[in-house]
């Protein structure tokens, strides 16, 4: 029997009463995570269920197309269904798939990667098979937890977002994607921000780099990816996984110089981690950056590894290859822009060069995905798309795509 309560002033009650109780067959996830089943045709979207599950949900949304529900109980369970290594787990927001073994999280991936390739770019080429991070916890290496406004010159909560709510805070004492360092310098982080005087929330920074975890967003922090070494400060951008990442860079960097070319052109280049590697292989390499202190950094990197071969440029949003003196037909291109895609300027600039190769990196398939509409119309044709699972538990992932001019 479903408990009476009261919806919300604003809550639709079509097709399905507040809290009505449904027992529901999920037939496949979201790129949300979420998983997804029909009554009648009608989606229904519930958290933490998988494909291949009878579960019973209780509804809480109906939306113009679809509805959305609080799992309440799993009535057949599916095969890959684990238990969650984190206590935490449905209630922080932080982690979408604890609840499913590793091995079935990559083949979800790929085949997600795959349907916003056909559905929203209208392609059907293969997505290959997503290649796994070497850790499937214990692998971040930066996390950032938030308290609220003190109440009572008391902190609250000391976390993240708990799952389903914009401001609610889950309190966090150890996390189960951060690294074990990160874990251990976490419990005097909170001591100390428990023990402190606060008259606002704050974000802490935990970030590890070669062993030692960092605290202050101005430190500088030295990080060794394969023979080379990266500084940066602590709380700036660096990807966050370092036990994928030599695999993930070498790959889009090999794509880039299987092209033929002889000259990389490495936009959005932050502290330089494509470029250097690139400096390996390519004659020359040409990184881009709106930043200019991004710009110092880059070039301080590539002067502490010994490379030579980079030139580093501060190019405006207006003019980012204004600098590049290679002809396109010897040049590839690496972008690796940030989660809402390369904006409309960026990509008429890249257009009009035209280099025979650019090797696309995203964190967001789904924008990845719009802005390859936007290739296939300016005369590129993508040939491989592989998958990066840098983010393991969660819904996230890297995706790189590698297109030639027709």
């Amino acid at each position: 029997m479903n408990a009476p309560s009261r919806p919300p002033r604003k809550f639709n009650p079509h097709p399905f009463a507040y809290h009505q109780e449904i027992d529901l067959e999920i037939t496949t996830l979201t790129n949300m995570g979420q998983g997804l089943g029909r009554i009648d045709g009608w989606v229904v979207l519930v958290p933490f269920a998988l494909p291949g599950e009878t579960i019973r949900a209780r509804i809480y949304r109906n939306d113009k197309n679809f509805s959305e529900a609080d799992l309440v109980a799993v009535l057949v369970p599916s095969p890959h269904r684990v238990a969650p290594v984190c206590p935490l787990f449905t209630n922080c927001g932080g982690c979408q798939y604890q609840h499913l073994a590793y091995s079935e999280q990559l083949v979800w991936k790929r085949q997600q990667v795959q349907e916003l390739l056909r559905h929203m770019a209208r392609v059907d080429l293969p997505v290959e098979p997503v290649t796994a991070s070497p850790r499937e916890y214990h692998y971040r290496s930066k996390i950032t937890p938030h308290f609220d406004v003190p109440k009572d010159g008391a902190v609250g909560a000391i976390g993240f977002l708990r799952h389903g709510r914009r401001q609610e805070l889950v309190d966090v004492p150890a996390c189960a994607i951060a690294t074990e360092a990160i874990n251990d310098a976490l419990t005097a982080a909170r001591r100390s921000a428990h023990e402190s005087t606060w008259k606002r929330g704050a974000t802490l920074l935990l970030r590890e780099a070669n062993g030692k975890v960092f605290t202050d967003t101005r430190a500088e922090a030295e990080e060794s990816v394969g023979p080379l070494t990266f500084r940066f400060l602590a709380g700036d951008f660096f990807q966050n996984n370092p036990f994928i990442l030599e695999r993930f860079v070498r790959y889009a960097v090999d794509e880039a110089h299987a092209s033929g070319a002889d000259h990389l052109v490495d936009a959005y280049c932050g502290s330089g981690l494509f470029s250097l590697f690139a400096a390996q292989v390519f004659t020359s390499v040409t990184g881009v950056e709106i930043s200019a202190t991004a710009v110092e950094r880059a070039s301080a990197n590539a002067t502490l590894n010994g490379l030579s071969n980079c030139t580093f440029i501060a190019g405006s949003a207006e003019a980012v290859f204004a600098g590049i003196s290679s002809a396109p037909d010897k040049t590839a291109v690496i972008i690796d822009p940030p989660r809402r895609g390369s904006d409309e300027i960026f990509l008429q600039q890249l257009f009009a060069f035209r280099p025979r190769r650019v090797v696309y990196v995203s964190c967001n398939p789904a924008t990845q995905m719009r802005d390859l509409r936007s290739f296939m119309e300016s005369g590129y044709q993508p040939v491989r798309v592989q998958p990066f699972d840098l983010f393991p538990q969660t819904k996230h992932l890297e995706c790189v795509i590698t297109l030639d001019r027709v």
